[in-house]
């Protein structure tokens, strides 16, 4: 089992991309496949494309993202790869609409992002789970929702 206590860098770093360059071409590159929910945790367990265990425990001012380099040396490189996020679309009918999904969304702890007038909660379960806590709002025709992918 491969352990790792600290993220290295990012890929795109030009100090390690001739490095990860050079391994691609011996095909010593792995990749380790995150869900886009759990880039936030600090202590995970997972297996790389070729099939190795990997506990990755790391430091509280790190944290996983896509291109996260965990191993490099001459020999091999992995390198985390973010799974797919799901969104779900909040289109609000008015401002007071828009500012109470919005209390709801802070309340609930949901990682959101803005669109325009819409807000976009990042789907981490079904998206039934998400409709039921905000009800009153969508049933009373108060907000729409649509699920969409990134």
């Amino acid at each position: 089992m491969l352990r790792v206590e600290s993220v290295l860098g990012s890929r795109s770093d030009p100090a390690m991309h001739e490095a990860i360059h050079h391994l691609e071409h011996h095909h010593a590159v792995e990749f380790v496949t995150v869900a886009a929910s759990d880039l936030d945790r600090r202590r995970l367990m997972a297996r790389t494309d070729k099939g190795e265990e990997v506990a990755i425990t790391l430091p509280r001012d790190q944290k996983l993202h896509d291109g996260a380099v965990l191993v490099l040396d001459h020999h091999r490189a992995v390198i985390v790869r973010a799974g797919e996020q799901r969104w779900l679309r909040f289109t609000p009918r008015s401002a007071s609409d828009a500012l109470e999904l919005g209390y709801h969304a802070g309340n609930l702890h949901w990682r959101v992002r803005f669109d325009g007038e819409d807000l976009l909660v990042a789907q981490d379960g079904p998206a039934s789970a998400y409709a039921a806590r905000i009800e009153q709002l969508i049933s009373g025709g108060r907000v729409e929702m649509a699920e969409e992918a990134e």
